[in-house]
């Protein structure tokens, strides 16, 4: 056997020690998912031990390296992992944007120091962090966003207004752009990272078409972040959020999700019985479609991790993939007629279908708009004329 295929071997008996039965059902409710933190709770003995088995073997981060809390695997080691992961529907054992965002910036941006504290601590699950980006009449164009930082000598006193903020009110830091120069648009702007009980920082919730709300409105009056709790350097922190919006793109688009590529057709007939011709048609074209995409995110982020991938590919994907998204929940919602439209029975666990529904209307806003990356494949991809 190959190296390769030991690792898969040991992987596989690993993973069928370790795996609790619980764990590899589908997710059901936001209580199935485990964010970690100083405020998390466990649903069940279950995702406890899940969780906690994966921490100690470093899985939670499985291709960082050993010293920061991952399990050092090599890219073709931690693609064996999601495979066999994939394989027995297991679900993640920590869901994190300091996994999918903050913690790629650190590695490429972070000092030694801030290496060791944070990645630690994310890949333990002992903090949850919120992303601090969009303002009110700063989205798309985020570089014009106005929150300041007033340069107090050994801090900054922070003042402004984030929007879109996810679980800001759930999460114990935020990593935060922050204009720290009035004079220079790009130049102008630095990352923040700083505890959200800082005296100064709340948080709202924003409700949303579906009913519920991950988003958050989020306030900084007066807020006092020590001079060393910034990322990169003073006044370039939009090298770092161009860095980091690469991957929180790459999250949306569910690049390195099984989920898509599961055959939704079968699942529908499972759940609805014999299907419309037509439906049966556009849903095995979906199947394919899904599948290629599962391909092409895997094939990303093996370019990635190479150094080949392109950089405006993160566009790519994060188009393709909520709009591939948006497409499975129609979908659903044709194959399941009036009676998945119901709001609130058990019978539809509280409406989930059409929330969900509802709820993907945003993936093409989020993480930047489809018709940005639209512009950005066009101009930086496809290399075609400006209007």
């Amino acid at each position: 056997m190959s190296d390769l295929d030991t690792f898969r071997a040991e992987t596989r008996a690993w993973l069928e020690a370790n795996c609790p039965p619980e764990m590899r059902e589908p997710v059901r409710d936001d209580q199935d998912v485990y964010w970690g933190g100083r405020k998390a709770t466990f649903k069940n003995d279950a995702q406890k031990a899940w969780f906690e088995a994966c921490r100690d073997k470093g899985y939670t981060v499985p291709a960082w390296p050993k010293e920061y809390g991952g399990a050092g695997l090599s890219p073709a080691e931690a693609k064996v992992l999601r495979e066999e992961m994939a394989r027995i529907g297991a679900r993640p054992p920590l869901s994190s944007f300091g996994i999918w965002m903050l913690g790629p910036a650190l590695l490429h941006f972070g000092t030694e120091e801030q290496k060791k504290k944070y990645l630690n601590e994310i890949a333990r699950g002992e903090i949850r962090w919120c992303q601090g980006y969009s303002e009110p009449g700063s989205g798309s164009d985020l570089v014009s966003l106005q929150t300041f930082g007033e340069d107090k000598g050994d801090h900054w006193v922070v003042n402004g207004q984030k929007i879109w903020t996810s679980y800001a009110d759930k999460a114990d830091w935020i990593f935060c752009l922050v204009r720290t120069d009035k004079n220079d648009k790009y130049r102008g702007i630095t990352f923040m990272l700083f505890d959200m009980e800082t005296p100064g920082v709340s948080t709202k919730p924003i409700l949303l078409i579906s009913g519920n709300s991950p988003f958050c409105e989020t306030f900084f009056d007066d807020v006092k972040v020590p001079k060393d709790q910034y990322v990169g350097e003073i006044n370039r922190g939009w090298d770092v959020a161009k860095y980091l919006l690469g991957h929180e793109r790459e999250m949306i688009s569910g690049a390195d999700s099984s989920e898509r590529g599961a055959g939704i057709g079968a699942m529908l007939k499972r759940q609805t019985g014999e299907l419309d011709p037509v439906l049966r048609a556009e849903l095995a074209m979906f199947d394919v479609d899904a599948l290629a995409f599962s391909a092409m995110g895997e094939k990303f982020l093996d370019e990635v991790k190479v150094g080949k991938a392109h950089p405006a590919q993160p566009n790519m994907m994060k188009y393709a993939g909520t709009e591939l998204n948006k497409r499975r929940h129609e979908l659903i919602m044709a194959a399941g007629g009036s009676a998945v439209l119901e709001w609130e029975s058990e019978e539809t666990d509280g409406g989930k279908p059409a929330r969900s529904w509802l709820r993907t209307k945003a993936n093409s806003i989020e993480g930047g708009t489809s018709e940005v990356m639209l512009n950005v494949i066009s101009k930086r991809i496809l290399e075609l004329p400006g209007a």
